[in-house]
């Protein structure tokens, strides 16, 4: 194929591009909604009359139930299709969405959040299987760089819009606001998705799903309540819900290596791109997570800022992030993840060194460029990641495959905030010497003293998050390059001919 075929061949064609904004219409709606509540807790506890320790469950059940339902995406798109599995699952989200507006109390709210999170659930991994079975593996960077400006972008937002709606109308536009968008994104694939249908002939993996699903919501339960009400990785509670969620996973994964059609298809995992992929994923996922749980708490603790104002402050990163992912993408298809995802890791890694540095005077304005180039190092390197995993495997893999590297940024980003929870309130409670330091959404000014205190104490914390940030590194220097991968398209071409010819 000559370089200007090759590069036709690359484009964005219309039908293309109208799939990617059917699928960027639905995940942004998802994945505002995993923080767009965070600003709003205060607020639900007083209008329900409830504690904040009650109403945190708002925002964890919805987490919750997005890691116990992405299984099913894979399942659901080889046995309906993937047109009709989006439409389903917008759906229930829009469902969900419209019960939660409605709440009158706080266990109907938490209640509806897992219906709306079980939709959420499936939306991001369906819609990352149907643009990689549409994009194909040559145009496969450049459509995951328009599909990642949600993922990188919806978490940071969401406090933003959130704060602003609060501020402005009342709570439960929160939800509300996903029903015409939702309508939109239903209409608009029900038009433009294609009507391919499923494999009717695959059953439901009852017995896997029994153990992951169980496992996944025990695991992440327990990393939830690491700081709630003193308790700790070591406390009885916290402990047996993360042993019984690592065997039940264990138990899973030995299963699903032998069962002819497991949940998950770890044997994926036998291909070197999509492992590696996969554990910088899971790295890139604690990164994204980790800085958004602690540089909000900075601001309202230590700066005294208001919910709203923290949430604008956080804004930058997704600034930064928008201006590079599509360019990230289209640069992994011509020159392979090898030559993007280390440098904005490296990127990544230098803007968040700033933060270690944290005091109570520290500049607004140094602290917002940083964030703009945390979140452009952000860009480059998560989509081309994604479209990675996705280089090597045969068309009928991509479900599985993005089913898989879901779970495995959400379960990344659940295990860095609770380990930076501990690590936090450990260091607050040496630097202050004050046991149980309670952080509230207080915007009363800190004695200076306790402030540089508490400052000291997020600057170490931000010293694991770069410490993580720079192990995520390593495994970006074995991505493959643009010509390993011509090389081994082209081998598997050339052995497909042959077969056919004999």
């Amino acid at each position: 194929m000559t370089t200007a075929s090759t590069a036709t061949a690359s484009k964005l064609d219309p039908e293309l591009k109208a799939t990617a904004t059917v699928v960027v219409l639905g995940t942004i709606m998802a994945i505002l909604d995993t923080t767009i509540v965070t600003v709003a807790l205060d607020t639900l506890a007083r209008s329900f009359h409830t504690s904040l320790a009650t109403i945190q469950w708002v925002t964890t059940a919805y987490l919750l139930a997005i890691a116990i339902v992405i299984p099913l995406s894979g399942w659901a798109i080889d046995r309906y299709g993937a047109r009709r599995a989006w439409i389903f699952s917008i759906s229930l989200f829009v469902v969900g969405s419209a019960l939660c507006a409605c709440a009158w109390s706080a266990p109907s709210l938490i209640a509806f959040r897992v219906l709306q999170g079980i939709g959420g659930g499936m939306i991001m991994p369906i819609g990352q299987a149907v643009l990689a079975r549409a994009a194909g593996p040559a145009r496969m960077g450049r459509v995951m760089g328009i599909v990642g400006v949600p993922t990188v972008m919806g978490p940071v937002l969401g406090p933003v819009i959130g704060g602003l709606i609060v501020t402005t109308v009342s709570w439960r536009w929160i939800f509300l606001v996903n029903v015409p968008i939702g309508i939109a994104a239903i209409y608009a694939a029900w038009k433009v998705l294609p009507r391919g249908e499923g494999h009717h002939g695959k059953a439901l993996d009852y017995v896997g799903l029994a153990l992951l699903s169980p496992g996944l919501f025990a695991f992440v339960y327990g990393l939830s309540e690491v700081g709630q009400n003193n308790q700790t990785f070591t406390s009885p509670k916290v402990a047996t819900l993360l042993v019984v969620g690592v065997v039940l996973i264990g138990v899973f994964c030995l299963r699903a290596l032998t069962a002819k059609a497991p949940l998950l298809d770890l044997r994926l995992f036998k291909v070197r791109t999509f492992t590696i992929s996969s554990i910088c994923i899971f790295l890139l996922g604690g990164a994204l997570y980790g800085a958004l749980f602690l540089l909000p708490l900075y601001y309202q603790v230590v700066r005294g800022m208001s919910p709203l104002t923290a949430g604008l402050m956080m804004a930058p990163q997704g600034l930064g992030a928008a201006m590079v992912m599509r360019y990230s993408g289209t640069l992994a298809d011509r020159r392979g993840a090898k030559a993007v995802v280390p440098i904005g890791m490296v990127i990544m890694l230098l803007a968040s060194l700033i933060y270690t540095q944290l005091t109570p005077h520290t500049s607004l304005y140094l602290l917002a460029i940083s964030l703009v180039f945390r979140g452009i190092g952000m860009g480059l390197a998560m989509m081309p990641m994604v479209a990675a995993s996705y280089s090597e495997l045969d068309h009928a893999s991509v479900p599985a495959a993005s089913t898989t590297t879901n779970i495995l940024r959400q379960v990344g980003g659940s295990v860095a905030t609770a380990v930076l929870a501990v690590v936090l309130q450990h260091e607050v409670e040496v630097q202050t010497g004050v046991k149980s330091f309670a952080f509230s959404d207080s915007t009363a000014k800190l004695p200076p003293e306790i402030a540089g205190q508490i400052s000291a104490a997020f600057g170490t914390s931000f010293w694991w998050a770069a410490g993580a940030t720079a192990i995520a590194i390593i495994p970006t220097l074995f991505l493959p390059s643009k010509g390993a991968i011509d090389a081994k398209r082209q081998a598997t071409s050339m052995a497909a001919t042959a077969v056919a010819v004999d």
